[in-house]
């Protein structure tokens, strides 16, 4: 079979895959191991925006993908494609979800399903790297922020706020002062008067 005909029946996966296997620890061996990741994809598939271990991320990443375009490729009356989703999907309302709602979504795309963006790590922190893993075009606000300089974003509304509270403490700092430096002034120069010698005029 030439590489045409194996186009024709699987198709083209648009995300890099490594060449072995994420390693995922689980006591119970290769059935741990695929049961772990069929809950993942699930929950990905339910809440279209999950947080996880980089590996385990990673991995469960491709089977979506795959699910994914095979269900556009296929639909819903292909029987081996039914037989995927009803294998990756623990929960069965999620097969409805996949061909009603996800395929019609992503049937014009040019670009990968799926999103793996790096979760913030404390620097004081020993768990594995994190990831968010996303369905793209979900419903929740972006987690890519393409204007950092914006305004209005939250943070730098919260800045703007801050640096005019500061302003106006100093600026009444300043203002408080600025009397008593004023008489502070006008004493010294009293002062400075009464200590002149005075001349006898009638000398």
């Amino acid at each position: 079979m030439n590489q045409a005909d194996v186009s024709k029946l699987v198709t083209k996966l648009r995300i890099p895959i490594p060449n072995k296997h994420r390693k995922l620890k689980n006591q119970k061996g290769p059935e741990g191991r695929l049961d772990k990741l069929r809950k993942t994809v699930t929950g990905l598939f339910k809440y279209e925006r999950i947080e996880l271990n980089r590996n385990r991320g990673d991995e469960a990443r491709q089977y979506a993908e795959r699910l994914i375009s095979e269900a556009i490729q296929h639909g819903d009356c292909h029987k081996a494609t039914m037989d995927a989703a009803n294998f990756w999907l623990l929960e069965k309302e999620l097969i409805h979800k996949l061909f009603k709602v996800l395929a019609p979504r992503f049937a014009d795309y040019n670009t990968a399903y799926t999103r793996l963006i790096n979760a913030p790590r404390p620097g004081y922190s020993r768990v594995p790297d994190k990831v968010v893993l996303e369905l793209r075009g979900n419903p929740y606000p972006s987690l890519v922020n393409k204007q950092s300089n914006n305004r209005l974003l939250l943070h730098n509304v919260l800045l703007d706020a801050a640096k005019h509270d500061y302003r106006q403490s100093k600026y009444a700092e300043i203002a408080k002062n600025i009397p008593k430096t004023e008489e502070t002034n006008k004493e010294k120069l009293m002062h400075k008067e009464d200590s002149l010698p005075v001349k006898n005029l009638n000398e």
